[in-house]
């Protein structure tokens, strides 16, 4: 085979193109042999295509063709050939045609496969995933899966349709530095020693937030960047040691030009590569009623379950556990004055729900620190029964007409003097219903919310001192700037959280740019003016030298993409990812370094 550069790939070829001589490269999926005719599936990342070895064919093409095992590497060079109408395959875009082999080359063999690269499911039907770490040892054939080149290639959609449209916006991507100043930024920092600076250490950026700001300074009012970001911390599902955001920041701006630029950017990513309208607007949730409708401050809105305040309900039976929850309305209670008597109305689903079931409700309010979860049903003649209904019977009109609740409705409650504790638990309880219960399309819907007005500062009780929510470069929002050392805990920040499905997607605020209402901040959470020097000093002094407003968010890549896709780890959209010991089964890293690598940074491993 003189020419084994491939003229089209797996993909390409259509009922138009017969006739054509062709020359395809990739990497074999399966062979059929029928005794005469032997049927090859040839696979790219572009698609499949079905090469088949016929009586034309030389023998040397047909002892080749026979020899040839799953993911063999081979050039196949043939002719296009319509199929018959009893042999199109409908389910592939290259179904109407097949290429008739005139020659093979096998680039290279493969050994037997630690699992199949093509899809494989059990006799229900039960999709078959191999094992995560034999899949992250050998990730290189996990990414040959088509499951996982769909997630890379979407990535890579997503980054291109980010850059085409912050580019057009008059973003200007700038790179910011890799080793950096260690900076208490909330999580570990992963430290890089310094061989001609013996004793010191450089930091792996946990986000470019500080030289974004100096950009700001700087002059250059529209910055984005895709990116890399450190954090030493145990991973999760939906987290890893290194990832990957969509960082942006603008100048002389506000909280509304930030959320309608991020708007904007995710119609035009979801447009150019889902095909899916996304809305003008979202929706905006304060951080109160985010707890105290859905018990999170990330809430899925795929289903409209609203929890409701339930606290008329310990005025109308003596029943104990209904008090202290109810006692706490209308003062102010962790910052909050809001009821910590819960109720949600589960419609239509009383025949449906034995105690059995409510029993596993329970469990999961309970994880949550719950005491428990009350509960009682609407009956067909429209009477309580079961759980709590014996302390509210002949109540049932009144309980009903205000909760909106009706005959075969569920009624579930949580109870605690603890308001934001109650929402939490009863809004696990209210996210396992959605799933349980099939409220939402779990493929097919995306919903993103704001979530703004959080609390700035939080009581650390073990520490006995007041500390930022955030990071302690948030602007104050202004009405509270008079009573900030006062009263610190009534304080809202400037900032917002981008939530979408029930995943936090996205995190930014409004940043402080006048040098001394950041020493009030610093101040206020113990950070002495000696410690501020010492870990911020640079952005302290460049705020000293005419700092414009500015403000940005950086939503994760690496989850909006696993939202994208359905996934639920963002290992699935990362191709060469940690595993959940942030260690690589692929290439052992972690790993051990040789004496004199030690040496050379001046560090000795403690025993």
């Amino acid at each position: 085979m003189e020419n084994t550069k491939r003229t089209v790939t797996c993909g390409d070829l259509r009922k138009s193109d017969v006739g054509r001589s062709v020359v395809l490269n990739g990497w074999v999926s399966r062979t059929r042999d029928l005794g005469g005719l032997i049927f090859i599936r040839l696979r790219d990342r572009y698609g499949i295509t079905q090469v088949m070895v016929g009586d034309k064919a030389s023998d040397e093409v047909k002892k080749i063709a026979a020899s040839l095992k799953s993911e063999y590497c081979i050039a196949v060079e043939g002719v296009v050939n319509a199929r018959s109408e009893k042999d199109i395959n409908a389910d592939m875009p290259t179904g109407e045609i097949e290429v008739e082999a005139k020659d093979i080359k096998i680039f290279t063999t493969s050994q037997e496969l630690p699992f199949s690269i093509e899809e494989v499911r059990q006799k229900d039907g039960t999709l078959v995933i191999p094992n995560e770490d034999l899949r992250l040892k050998y990730r290189y054939l996990d990414l040959r899966r088509d499951p996982m080149q769909q997630n890379i290639i979407l990535r890579s959609q997503v980054t291109f349709a980010t850059r085409e449209y912050l580019t057009s916006k008059g973003f200007l991507e700038i790179e910011t530095p890799t080793f950096i100043k260690s900076t208490p930024e909330g999580a570990r920092d992963y430290l890089v020693p310094s061989r001609v600076h013996p004793g010191k250490f450089y930091s792996l950026p946990q986000s470019p937030q500080l030289y974004k700001q100096l950009l700001m300074v700087s002059g250059f009012d529209k910055y984005f960047q895709i990116a890399r970001c450190y954090r030493d911390e145990d991973a999760r599902g939906d987290r890893q040691p290194e990832f990957t955001q969509i960082d942006m920041e603008m100048s002389f701006t506000n909280r509304e030009e930030v959320l309608a630029t991020t708007e904007g950017m995710m119609q035009h990513i979801f447009k150019k590569t889902l095909n899916y309208d996304l809305p003008a607007q979202f929706d905006r949730i304060s951080w109160e009623d985010a707890f105290d409708y859905y018990g999170s401050d990330k809430p899925d809105l795929r289903f409209d379950l609203k929890m409701q305040d339930a606290t008329f309900m310990a005025d109308l039976a003596d029943f104990n556990a209904f008090k202290a929850g109810a006692a706490n309305a209308g003062r102010e209670v962790q910052r909050h004055k809001r009821s910590g008597l819960k109720a949600l109305v589960v419609k239509n689903v009383a025949d449906k729900y034995s105690r059995k079931n409510v029993e596993a409700l329970e469990a999961v309010a309970k994880t949550y620190k719950a005491k428990g979860l009350a509960w009682m049903k609407v009956n067909a003649e429209g009477v309580f029964e079961g759980g709590i209904s014996k302390f509210y019977a002949g109540k049932e009109a009144e309980i009903c007409a205000k909760l909106g609740a009706e005959k075969n409705d569920l009624l579930l409650f949580v109870s605690d003097e603890n308001w934001q504790l109650a929402c939490t638990a009863l809004g696990a309880v209210r996210k396992q219903l959605g799933k349980d219960l099939n409220l939402y399309n779990p493929n097919d819907e995306f919903h993103f919310a704001w979530i703004i007005d959080f609390p700035y500062f939080a009581w650390n009780e073990e520490e006995n001192h007041w500390e930022t929510e955030h990071h302690m470069f948030t602007l104050p929002q202004e009405k509270y700037w008079d009573t900030l050392e006062s009263d610190p805990g009534a304080v809202k920040g400037d900032l917002y959280d981008l939530v979408l499905n029930g995943y936090e997607l996205a995190s930014g605020s409004m940043r402080i740019n006048d040098p001394e209402l950041q020493q009030r901040i610093f101040k206020i959470v113990g950070f002495s003016q000696e410690r501020a020097e010492k870990a911020f000093g640079f952005l302290v002094q460049a705020f000293k030298f005419g700092a414009p407003p500015h403000g940005g968010v950086a939503p994760g890549l690496d989850r909006l993409v696993m939202l994208m896709r359905h996934e639920e780890s963002i290992h699935e959209v990362i191709a060469f990812p940690k595993n959940n010991m942030a260690a690589s089964p692929m290439d052992d890293c972690p790993a051990e370094v040789d004496a004199q690598q030690l040496d050379d940074l001046h560090i000795v491993i403690k025993a």
